[in-house]
């Protein structure tokens, strides 16, 4: 069948009615069906490797074969890098290839075979490189990738003659970050040990269970504390000015967006001819209630207007094409005699039964700061990353008392009367 044809047949597929196939003949076309697409994704694999090897024409705009899929195709940047990457390493490995294409082992076994073989062990002798593959690719035929991984590693300790033991080989340290499709981030690592203890050291005191308190129980698995810890790093070190520059200026998150959308007003309404294509779309969907990051693209309204909360604002006046006019200047919205004077009053995150640390902890703006907000004592609040999103994210409030505290109104399904519950360490509290 030549490629013509495969391509017909794949027209076709959207014609097929699931509802319509008995239990015994979904039981016949499942397996047919998954080496189908097993031999259409290695097909894939080849044609991507070939189309490097040509080139994309430059006319097209694409920086690479890998960037050009992932602009023609579904496929994220990271899946299109690692079907090019694959396909290159294959083309170099023609038994591996072939033992891939006739459905003998699976993708994943593919890399991990050919990454073994591109980067074997120092002691591994070349007579021994053919005997090996042979022995890799029947283990990889079970298609058990834990029992391949630990063949391999028993061959790296085999072969292995560097004084350096495996674990705490620097040169086999590798981090991978990819952006998938839904706008999140996937990320995988292999560290030597002593990167391993100072990560887990690291995350340890910050990925602790929080108190239980008005907002109710942890209920994060270790997973999600890992992760929240690891954001709390990233933030700490960020907010620490010790990184090197990039592009000119410290590493920092960067948030575009519309002012309007910032502050919650909607667009002045004009006749939708008078205006251009993006002010159209702008009108029918209302708010475009979305801002830009540089490397992640989008994020809601109020993930802005939290991160925005304890920030440096950067005001650029633009014209009615959206092309800068003036650049304002930065605005911190928290200056550290401000925050000094927060922490001497919650003495960290002041949601009642938290109180993490003030170094964990954002000033909350009450009444936010593009709302008309006053940047002052009065008008902030400290709270932790897990409250502050609670805050913005929920139907919690904060409100300041005139006791000159915060006090925080629940939402009704906690308490129907929405009585307002003292900060955090209040022994006597006062009315609000």
């Amino acid at each position: 069948m030549g490629l013509g044809e495969v391509l017909e047949v794949i027209d076709t597929l959207d014609t097929v009615e699931p509802w319509r196939y008995s239990t015994t003949e979904l039981m016949t076309v499942l397996p047919e069906l998954s080496g189908a697409i097993h031999s259409l994704e290695a097909l894939r694999v080849a044609l991507v490797a070939e189309l490097d090897k040509h080139g994309v024409p430059g006319g097209l705009g694409a920086t690479s074969t890998a960037t050009w899929l992932a602009n023609r195709t579904s496929l994220s940047p990271g899946e299109s890098n690692r079907i090019l990457r694959l396909g290159v390493a294959l083309d170099a490995h023609p038994d591996i290839a072939a033992a891939y294409q006739a459905k003998l082992i699976t993708a994943d076994a593919a890399r991990l075979i050919v990454a073994f073989l591109e980067k074997p062990p120092p002691g591994m002798p070349v007579e021994a490189v053919d005997s090996v593959r042979t022995f890799l690719l029947d283990a990889a035929h079970g298609g058990d990738l834990r029992e391949l991984r630990v063949h391999i590693a028993r061959l790296r300790e085999t072969f292995d003659t560097d004084d350096t033991p495996a674990s705490e080989d620097t040169d086999r340290n590798e981090f991978y970050a990819s952006t998938t499709l839904n706008g999140r981030m996937a990320v995988k690592g292999d560290f030597d040990a002593e990167t391993g203890e100072m990560l887990l050291a690291a995350l340890s005191p910050l990925s602790t269970p929080r108190p239980t308190d008005e907002a109710g129980p942890d209920n994060r698995t270790p997973a999600q504390r890992r992760a929240d810890g690891f954001t709390e790093i990233l933030r700490r070190y960020l907010d620490s000015g010790a990184s090197p520059d990039d592009g000119g200026e410290r590493p920092h998150l960067h948030l575009h967006i519309q002012a309007n959308d910032l502050a919650g007003q909607e667009p002045a309404t004009e006749a939708v001819s008078d205006k251009p294509d993006n002010a159209y779309f702008f009108d029918l969907f209302g708010k475009t209630s979305v801002g830009r990051m540089p490397w992640m693209g989008a994020m809601s309204i109020e993930s802005a207007r939290r991160i925005a909360c304890d920030s440096v604002v950067h005001p650029i006046v633009m014209d009615e094409n959206g092309s800068p006019l003036n650049l304002g200047r930065s605005v911190r919205t928290a200056n550290r005699k401000l925050r000094r004077a927060l922490v001497a009053r919650d003495g960290g995150c002041a949601f009642r039964g938290c109180g993490r640390p003030a170094a964990w902890c954002d000033a909350h703006h009450i009444q936010h700061w593009i709302d008309g907000g006053a940047t002052d004592l009065d008008n902030l609040v400290l709270l932790c990353r897990f409250h502050h999103r609670l805050i913005h994210h929920s139907e919690w409030e904060v409100v300041m008392g005139r006791d000159r505290h915060p006090w925080f109104i629940p939402p009704a399904r906690i308490d129907p009367l929405r009585r307002p519950i003292a900060a955090h360490g209040r022994a006597n509290p006062q009315a609000a």
